[in-house]
């Protein structure tokens, strides 16, 4: 679930445009993206492919599987422009070499640096686009096994204009200064 920030400056404009002509009982127009975008969730995220994928998700496939290291893609991605304006957000179904149960991933990923756990359900706490907009960390939540199987499904949320690919490296080059694996020279 991608936020309307996502897509540029304009997004966000055709977002509040849309807004407000519909508080208006105007019909709102739409120039920006596939389809209105307010008060509605639009299943495309960039231009589609010959295969029916948008580019949009071919990358996030590939990243993914460049970031865990996996020789092919082991799963598939549909991308979704929501009505929000800051804040992507995910949800995931993940398998383990082995069977690892919900509260172990969660203290797991309570002891990764950026991320923060939200996972109360109970009381109805759980991550949303709103509570992160203007933070470095990805918020995980709603973490729980499959119904089906020994995977866990999770929700991510992340500030998509703070959290990207270069505080992604900065943060990457930290932990390994930490742990005495990188050392940042004079030249």
């Amino acid at each position: 679930m991608q936020a309307t920030s996502g897509a540029g400056k304009p997004s966000i404009e055709a977002l509040e445009q849309q807004l407000r002509a519909l508080a208006a009982a105007q019909p709102p127009t739409c120039e920006v993206f596939a389809a209105t975008i307010a008060n509605n969730a639009v299943p495309a995220c960039d231009n589609f492919g010959d295969d029916g994928f948008t580019a949009e998700e071919t990358k996030l496939l590939y990243e993914t599987r460049k970031i865990i290291s996996l020789p092919k893609p082991q799963g598939s991605v549909t991308c979704v422009r929501v009505p929000v304006p800051v804040g992507h957000s995910a949800t995931m179904l993940l398998g383990t070499r082995e069977a690892i149960t919900a509260a172990a991933a969660r203290a797991a990923l309570e002891a990764f640096p950026g991320v923060e756990v939200v996972d109360d359900v109970a009381n109805n706490t759980f991550p949303t686009a709103r509570e992160v907009e203007g933070r470095d960390e990805v918020l995980v939540g709603r973490i729980r096994k499959d119904k089906m199987s020994d995977r866990l499904w999770l929700w991510q949320v992340s500030d998509n204009l703070r959290k990207g690919a270069a505080t992604n490296a900065v943060q990457m080059a930290e932990l390994l200064i930490a742990r005495g694996l990188l050392e940042i020279g004079a030249s």
